[in-house]
């Protein structure tokens, strides 16, 4: 029995540093987030911080209202990338343990 207790341990401080390593590596990535066929860019962090926007400055002379909904869109985008990236890489910190639905990680 405590061999086993001993082994879950284990595991679960492997984990932890996988976990530790995977959200830091998600922090420094960068996803850009892109609207009306690249006419607006958003760069974003994996910390979800803004780093870039980029604007065809036409857009402005044209319909500054279009701009701003570009503007949202792009980013919007970019965090999507981002919950997707974090999906795909904590997942696999998490695959082949039996957790409960709805168990989020980390504790």
């Amino acid at each position: 029995m405590r061999g086993q207790i001993g082994q879950l341990m284990q595991q679960a401080q492997r984990m932890q540093e996988d976990m530790k390593r995977a959200q830091d590596e998600l922090a420094k990535m960068e996803v850009t987030g892109s609207a009306g066929g690249g006419l607006v860019s958003v760069v974003m962090t994996g910390a979800h911080e803004v780093r870039r926007v980029q604007i065809d400055r036409k857009l402005f002379a044209d319909d500054p209202e279009i701009a701003e909904d570009l503007v949202a869109a792009a980013v919007n985008d970019a965090v999507n990338k981002v919950a997707a990236a974090s999906k795909d890489r904590l997942g696999g910190v998490t695959a082949g343990l039996n957790l409960p639905p709805g168990f989020k990680m980390p504790f």
